[in-house]
């Protein structure tokens, strides 16, 4: 049977034979099981596998076939994967991955997990992934990787070239389209140098004639809002990290930004529907899971029998006009709903810097302005709702009324709340939402019956 069809006999089969591949140590089967599939497949061949099958895997793979296979998955599954695995074993793996990698998935670990792999691994090694794991993940020292070209300014052409050939074999492990040349006193970059100029040019010239003086680079202060913006108007692979002082410290990849882009929206959209840490997979320890969930949910326990409690409050009114109890969800849904396009906005225009935290009144202004438009407009809607089906005015009125407050009110809270959190280093993401949905609900529920009761009289 020849090597590509043993790949699709295998891709056909089940994970249970990945399984049995596994369990008989067939190294070279398991590599071409994992060969054969896409690349998002990958991730999901591993989560279907249970810890001690997980941990026999990457025994049986190796430290570098480990470190290839791995970087198929989601940093934090990844991080979940290693953390499970004995500290040598994960400590060889995670110094397979270049420095970037190893940030990342260092940073997704336990603070005391990552330092027990630290001290696994060559000390260089290990202080080079401090050293990264010292900045916010969301700049360009949380980003950068280490691993790149430089050379002294007073070297010549041929020289460059002589080293090339010389550590062709460390080399090849680089992404390589730029050299960077650096001031052999002070360490500052002074230039980049293109490969192609590199071998067109005569070997006795000196590389700083041919450097690009004028380069274009990131502070590792830089955030990555304006790591998007430098990509975005330009077409560069990467660009070099500099610290204050102007030395080079590394290179943030084109690639590396768009995912952390995308990282952060998923972590956004996750917290915000109640995951707390704005990460989880189905691979992680079920406690942890669960633990994740019920401190939300826990809390929302709370936000609601305060927002039933403004119901009982006004028990007799509902008894006597039971419609109302028809126009209630609808009132609190429609004022929510609008309050999360506040949030929505507010915590977007925040993430990009349109927005500063103490910016209340400005946000005030800019919703009371669409509240009051949408209020009216979609308070006028239920109103005449309302009458067509009772045939009453003053109840087409009280929901009228109702919902054209909450939704201005929803809209300047869901606007403000971001801020507020934001001002006090809390995440917007994951409290925003469920603060809005009690002030609305609460809301909501006694402007529909506080103005039921003042109209009892007109309504039963």
């Amino acid at each position: 049977m020849s090597a590509e069809e043993e790949k699709v006999e295998i891709t056909e089969e089940s994970w249970e034979s990945l399984k049995g591949l596994i369990a008989e140590e067939k190294k070279r089967r398991v590599l071409e099981f994992f060969e054969s599939l896409a690349p998002g497949e990958v991730a999901r061949a591993i989560s279907r596998l249970e810890e001690t099958d997980r941990n026999k895997l990457f025994k049986v793979l190796g430290p570098e076939d480990a470190a290839e296979i791995l970087q198929e998955l989601p940093e934090e599954q990844a991080a979940d994967v290693i953390e499970d695995l004995p500290e040598e074993q994960a400590a060889d793996i995670v110094g397979e991955f270049d420095s970037d990698d190893q940030a990342d998935i260092l940073g997704a670990m336990e603070e005391g997990e990552a330092e027990g792999i630290l001290q696994k691994m060559n000390p260089d090694e290990a202080d080079e992934a401090r050293q990264l794991l010292s900045f916010d993940p969301n700049t360009a020292g949380g980003l950068m990787m280490r691993e790149f070209l430089s050379f002294p300014a007073d070297w010549k052409v041929s020289d460059i070239l002589s080293d090339l050939e010389k550590n062709s074999e460390t080399y090849s492990h680089y992404e390589v389209l730029y050299g960077y040349i650096i001031d052999k006193e002070s360490k500052k970059l002074l230039g980049i140098i293109r490969f192609r100029d590199l071998l067109l040019s005569p070997k006795s010239r000196p590389v700083i004639d041919i450097m690009i003086s004028e380069a274009v680079l990131a502070k590792t202060s830089t955030s990555l809002e304006a790591l998007e913006d430098i990509f975005d108007r330009y077409d560069f692979f990467a660009v070099p990290v500099t610290d204050d002082q102007g030395r080079m410290l590394g290179l943030v990849r084109r690639s590396d930004v768009r995912e952390a882009l995308e990282d952060r929206a998923d972590q956004t959209f996750l917290q915000a529907s109640g995951i707390l840490g704005g990460e989880e997979f189905r691979t992680m320890p079920l406690r942890s899971r669960s633990v994740r969930r019920l401190s939300i949910l826990t809390v929302n326990i709370g936000l609601n029998i305060i927002s039933a409690s403004v119901i009982a409050a006004y028990q007799h009114t509902l008894s006597e006009v039971i419609a109302l109890a028809v126009f209630l969800p609808i009132i609190s849904d429609l004022s929510g709903c609008s309050g999360n396009q506040a949030i929505a906005v507010s915590i977007r225009e925040l993430a990009l810097g349109l927005l500063k935290p103490h910016e209340f009144l400005h946000v005030f202004w800019k919703e009371v302005n669409v509240g009051v438009i949408n209020g009216i407009a979609l308070g006028v809607v239920l109103g005449v709702v309302a009458v067509l089906w009772k045939g009453n005015m003053y109840l087409g009125a009280v929901v009228a009324a109702a919902l054209a407050l909450n939704t201005v009110l929803s809209v300047v809270i869901g606007g403000s709340i971001p801020l507020l959190l934001k001002k006090f280093d809390l995440d917007p993401a994951i409290a925003s939402s469920p603060i809005l949905t009690t002030i609305t609900d609460i809301c909501g529920f006694f402007f529909v019956l506080s103005f039921a009761t003042a109209l009892l009289h007109y309504l039963v």
